[in-house]
């Protein structure tokens, strides 16, 4: 059975005073969850602030995107070592927001996530279509390009190392959620795709959490599908009671 992970990416909010008060709150709420994993990923200067006040919880720290190279002349740019001796565990890879604001390629988010598993960061690959892209009917070969181009040259091996998450880009702070059903049907496509590249057997051992626009509200009806392995909360995830609510689902 694949272990849930519910994610909070807090994208660009909260200083390091903000990211300790936040934990501050949150951590007692969930401190008897031990069903699911929980990973907070704030910016870049708030992780070890972060990483500092989780101490001696079961509650990850992760990033929001790193560079694929271990060094070099890539300035503003953040090598998956320099996260992980500063206490990191995960990191986020190809969220739409690097796909559309910074023009983030497949190619780019394949080197990436290969950076990520040689370096043992614990990566979150986000794949997902555009509004208009669904009501053209070209999800299906819009995530089967995105999972086909991500999973290229990894191993079936290393399937514990790393998660995709469907974040339909239409549903990321619109309000707007995919149903359970809409939802459930992409996680099982997804699977089928990375099966093709991993193996059938890796790929049933593949965590596929949902994002976009997940809530208390709506937290239970799309953990309880079989397919939905977790969530990587945006909004939802930066208030603690509300992001201790959707961990408790």
């Amino acid at each position: 059975m694949r272990r849930k992970l519910i994610a909070a990416n807090w994208k660009m909010h909260k200083t390091p005073d903000e990211a300790r008060a936040f934990v501050r709150d949150f951590a007692p709420l969930v401190a008897n969850q031990n069903r699911d994993d929980i990973a907070l990923f704030p910016p870049f200067i708030s992780i070890p602030a972060t990483i500092e006040a989780v101490a001696g919880t079961r509650i990850g720290v992760g990033a929001q995107n790193m560079h694929w190279e271990k060094q070099g002349a890539f300035t503003g740019e953040i090598s998956a070592a320099m996260l992980i001796c500063i206490g990191c565990s995960h990191v986020i890879i190809g969220h739409s927001e690097r796909r559309q604001y910074f023009l983030e390629t497949d190619v780019a988010v394949n080197r990436k996530l290969r950076g990520a598993l040689e370096d043992g960061l614990l990566a979150i690959v986000c794949v997902g279509e555009l509004f208009e892209e669904r009501e053209s009917g070209l999800t299906e070969g819009v995530l089967r390009r995105q999972v086909g181009a991500a999973l290229r040259e990894i191993s079936g091996q290393d399937v514990d190392k790393f998660c995709i998450a469907y974040e339909p880009v239409w549903a990321i702070g619109t309000g707007k959620t995919a149903t359970p059903q809409i939802a459930s049907d992409a996680h099982a496509f997804i699977r089928a795709e990375a099966a093709k590249e991993i193996g059938d057997e890796a790929a049933s051992k593949l965590r596929i959490l949902y994002g976009g626009s997940v809530k208390p509200e709506n937290a239970h009806d799309l953990m309880s599908q079989e397919q939905i392995d977790g969530a990587l909360v945006g909004g939802a995830s930066l208030d603690p009671k509300s992001f201790a609510a959707i961990v408790k689902w």
